[in-house]
């Protein structure tokens, strides 16, 4: 079976993000796929120390960080899976701490001995895994794509960890109600999606 993974940097258990997913996941289901959803706020993730001391060694393969946290299980299932789905409401401009904070753990994906002055990606050169980026907001959708950074960030975390978008979603204007049910309009957007997604993980998967 396609196992899809998912990421979901939402601090508000029920809100868009989450019936996105949610919407999502029963699309691949309907696909004959399967999409897991990681909530990151209920994963116990340390905030990344610097010391780059995963990121000395080369090869493909992630660095082990020395924190013992559920971070590597997470990269393990990063790596396992046929494609990810990475998803976060806009918090001033970008996307969450919580997503933030698991960004940046990612630094396991980048090889920078100190002989380095910059660092490179493990994944470069490789096939990439498909991926979808979602995202909400309180502005309008076009405001949201080109005055934030919260889809370019989606993008950039699922570049870093080997994976190529093949289509994005924001959900716009969710502010207005306390309790902002996600659209008809996005979830058909959504069944959309999953058969892009899905398509392109089984045919990676050939």
């Amino acid at each position: 079976m396609t196992r899809l993974l998912a990421i979901n940097g939402s601090y508000r258990k029920g809100g868009v993000t989450d019936q996105s997913l949610a919407s999502l996941a029963e699309a691949v289901e309907a696909l004959g796929a399967q999409l897991d959803i990681i909530l990151l706020r209920e994963t116990p993730i340390e905030f990344c120390q610097n010391c780059r001391q995963c990121t000395q060694l080369p090869g493909a393969a992630p660095g082990h960080c020395i924190q013992q946290d559920a971070m590597q299980t997470l990269v393990d299932r990063i790596e396992s899976a046929d494609g990810l789905v990475f998803a976060s409401p806009t918090n001033m401009g970008t996307v969450t701490a919580l997503f933030k904070r698991f960004s940046e753990r990612l630094i396991v994906y980048a090889y920078w001995p100190w002989s380095k002055a910059a660092p490179s990606s493990r994944k470069d050169g490789l096939a990439r895994k498909p991926a979808l980026v979602l995202s909400s907001s309180a502005a309008p959708s076009l405001l949201a794509r080109f005055a934030f950074r919260t889809q370019r960030q989606l993008r950039d975390t699922a570049e870093l960890v080997g994976a190529k978008s093949v289509g994005d979603l924001v959900t716009d204007l969710v502010s207005a109600d306390a309790q902002t049910a996600l659209p008809d309009r996005k979830r058909r957007q959504l069944r959309r999606l999953a058969k892009k997604l899905v398509r392109a993980a089984k045919s990676k998967q050939r």
